[in-house]
């Protein structure tokens, strides 16, 4: 089990990573992603291995073909074959070539009877385009479903046996080395089609097993955050919360309820800061660009990069510390709701002034929204790290969703 201070680290280490679609939708298929990429790369030096045999081959004065068909077929199976190649070792556009070379090479076999009526080859030496028999098959290894790819492991060699009989008339010293030619490229095609079905249903199992593993971490890792939220706040409304309220219902002098003003702005600053250890920091006057500069920081530890527009804020006075540390830290609650809720869709940060001494910050994104009233009560994501925060400092925070985006507006002003 992990300590806490481990625990702590990585609960630190998740929430800078910006949890969007774009960052996790590839998460669950990375076995078989890897699995893909090594039986590309391994498809693709076997056929350049059988593909420079057949190639040499074919510009053999025995290649079988007829100087008219010669280059024309020679051109229409080895470009192809190569953009194949090319594609399995750079890993792009991979199934497009080798399903096209697999077509290819079937029509090729489709023709190659005709092609070679005048041929005069031996039957113990081999047509080139033998030497790509399994190399169709373990092109639709990778361009085709399992169903297609048993078809070509089985037709492509068929094809081959009769096209090579046709070629040599049906002669009965053919008819021998076309069977036993068949049945190696048979049993070989087979054995790629199993090991590719293998391999990939491995890497699947191994993917979606990590994906419940890693489903079931995170449902009970979120459980066990929100008991310790709900006790945090319990103990907090016990200590702090309630003391205040009854310290203001007993007031009596000027003095007293100064008291009590000031222990429910302290118990409002620590609920505001239930789920983080920041503290008020020091109360020196923070400049507008400061405040700016920070919460472009915060955004960036949240793994979105923003410019906070602060030309409405010129010449606004410089903000108390606190109330800058509390508007810094509200704002950067809301980019991170719009960061989890909104994949950060649209969101713009702006500044401006707020009566003669007084800021304003808005927080705004274009995403889908949601219901203010339906989040849960143990949930302060909204009610305690902003309008909890806001209100400790004598600011407002409004909240305002709807179905074309959320705007969150922070407000202080010194007079209130």
């Amino acid at each position: 089990m992990p300590t806490d201070a481990a625990r702590a680290v990585l609960g630190d280490a998740w929430g800078r990573i910006p949890q969007t679609r774009e960052a996790t939708e590839s998460l669950g298929s990375f076995t078989r992603t890897r699995i893909e990429r090594i039986i590309d790369f391994s498809v693709g030096f076997g056929c350049l291995v059988l593909g420079a045999q057949a190639f040499v081959a074919a510009l053999t004065a025995e290649s079988g073909v007829p100087e008219g068909w010669s280059t024309t077929l020679i051109v229409a199976t080895f470009v192809p074959l190569a953009a194949m190649i090319i594609a399995c070792a750079i890993g792009r556009a991979v199934v497009w070539f080798a399903g096209a070379f697999a077509v290819i090479y079937a029509l090729i076999l489709m023709v190659w009877p005709i092609a070679t009526t005048q041929s005069t080859l031996p039957a113990h030496i081999e047509p080139w385009v033998f030497y790509l028999v399994n190399v169709g098959t373990a092109a639709a290894v990778l361009a085709f479903p399992l169903t297609l790819q048993i078809a070509w492991a089985v037709l492509i060699p068929l094809m081959f046996g009769i096209a090579r009989l046709i070629q040599g008339g049906f002669a009965p010293p053919l008819r021998v080395n076309v069977v036993l030619d068949v049945s190696f490229t048979l049993i070989l095609g087979g054995v790629l089609v199993t090991l590719g079905w293998l391999y990939r249903a491995i890497a699947v199992n191994v993917d979606e097993t990590r994906a419940r593993a890693v489903s079931s971490y995170s449902a009970a890792a979120a459980a066990a955050a929100a008991e310790s939220e709900r006790v945090a706040v319990a103990g907090l409304m016990h200590d702090s919360v309630l003391a205040a309220l009854i310290a203001a219902s007993r007031t009596e002098s000027p003095r007293e309820r100064h008291l009590a003003v000031q222990m429910a702005r302290e118990a409002l600053t620590r609920l505001a800061n239930a789920d983080s250890t920041a503290e008020e920091g020091s109360d020196a006057p923070v400049t507008v660009a400061g405040i700016a500069n920070e919460i472009e920081r915060v955004a960036s530890d949240l793994g979105v990069v923003i410019r906070v527009r602060r030309e409405d804020a010129a010449g606004t006075p410089a903000i108390p510390g606190r109330v800058a540390h509390a508007l810094v830290l509200a704002a950067a609650q809301a980019v991170a709701n719009s960061v989890q809720h909104a994949d950060a869709k649209g969101l713009q940060v702006s500044l401006a002034r707020e009566g003669e001494t007084g800021l304003s910050v808005a927080v705004r994104d274009r995403g889908p929204g949601f219901d203010l009233g339906s989040i849960p009560p143990d949930r302060l994501g909204i009610r305690g790290s902003i309008i909890a925060r806001m209100d400790a400092v004598g600011g407002q925070a409004v909240v305002e969703p709807g179905p074309a985006g959320t705007t969150v507006v922070l407000t202080w002003e010194a007079s209130a």
